[in-house]
């Protein structure tokens, strides 16, 4: 039965300032929710403003004396509680954190790693190299996606564009000669128009790009329609890091919105969602990937019929290898889950972390 629940928020500034093409940031904040049930904690966590945490002082009593196995039964007592606040942002981050420390309680104590618990259809994830940043000089943008493949062996990398539409063409040029074969992502965080993203597109149909995020918002299904089918063949368009529900994933798929679907652990649902949302995309015949946060995906990306790869982002593989024992780290461009440790394997560093705390 579940005994406690607590919550911490830890503000990490970056490395290097960050951006993207709608917004710039110099810090990260990670929301980490932790619950014991006796001796045994599970932990989980998002990357969310510290509303969050108000809201789960509110949410908190709901989770209390509940059985920690008893995941769907919890979540749908949550799903009434936060009815009038909403279902999307700030909530879905919440019962995000709350979800996966439940499954992460669940499975130690079964004394199980949560992918033998969830049901693992693979033991090795892919991922790509995820940065490039449009803070970043051309020679920190080479070396950055150029260490990804040769340091790494990723074989896909991404970059942000759309801060400045003029200079990204030669930006891309810079990562295409820094990358040799490998496949290049661009990542334009919905700072297009439809026709502009078309437009832009057909720039740069030399580099061969293979993947175009977020041409525009994720909000607009018939803009990344327009795109998607007016863009090379060779061009995927891939959106949904923005997904809160279940419903906000349909309404992708069902307008032929995307070639590959996302989702992100700490925004969908937790482990729950995420599972929902790759039974939706085996459906529809749907490629899936995991978005940033590769600590918390790594368990149930292994249970993902369509997965195609997570998301290897600087900013949070950073941050979870700062504050997490037993963080995943690559090996010839893909991650794997410690079978020796139960739950999701990950070990708060909590003396570490403190310096961070807000």
């Amino acid at each position: 039965m579940i005994d406690r629940l607590e919550c911490a928020a830890y503000k990490i500034p970056t490395d290097f300032p960050e951006g993207d093409g709608t917004f710039e940031w110099d810090s990260t904040t990670m929301v980490v929710v932790e619950i014991w049930a006796g001796s045994q904690r599970g932990i989980g966590y998002t990357y969310a403003d510290t509303a969050v945490i108000d809201l789960i002082a509110t949410l908190k009593d709901t989770v209390m004396g509940s059985e920690c196995f008893d995941i769907p039964s919890i979540l749908e007592r949550l799903a009434i509680k936060i009815r009038n606040s909403g279902r999307s942002g700030i909530a879905a981050c919440a019962i995000s954190a709350i979800d996966t420390a439940l499954w992460d309680l669940k499975a130690r104590c079964l004394d199980l790693p949560l992918f033998m618990l969830l049901g693992a259809v693979r033991k090795l994830i892919p991922v790509y190299g995820s940065g490039g940043f449009t803070t970043y000089s051309d020679e920190r943008l080479r070396d950055q996606l150029s260490a990804w493949i040769a340091e790494n062996g990723c074989r896909a990398v991404k970059m942000k564009i759309g801060a400045d539409h003029k200079r990204d063409p030669q930006r891309i040029t810079v990562a295409r000669d820094a990358i040799g074969e490998a496949e290049l992502f661009i990542d334009a965080n919905g700072a297009f128009t439809p026709q502009a993203a078309v437009r832009f597109a057909s720039v740069i149909k030399g580099a061969g790009v293979r993947w175009f995020e977020e041409p525009v918002s994720s909000d607009d299904e018939a803009g990344l329609n327009f795109v998607r089918h007016r863009t090379p063949a060779s061009m995927e368009v891939a959106a949904g890091e923005y997904i809160y529900t279940l419903d906000d994933a349909r309404r992708l798929i069902e307008a032929k919105a995307v070639d590959v679907l996302q989702a992100d652990v700490t925004r969908c649902g937790g482990i729950s969602g995420f599972l929902k949302i790759s039974a939706l995309c085996e459906a529809f015949h749907t490629d899936l990937s995991g978005h940033c946060a590769p600590s918390v995906h790594l368990h149930v990306a292994t249970c993902a019929a369509r997965l195609r790869h997570l998301e290897w982002f600087h900013d949070h593989v950073r941050i979870e290898q700062m504050l997490f024992e037993s963080a995943p780290v690559i090996s010839e461009g893909t991650i794997a889950p410690d079978p020796s440790r139960p739950g999701n394997g990950l070990e708060f560093k909590r003396q570490d972390a403190e310096k961070f705390r807000i």
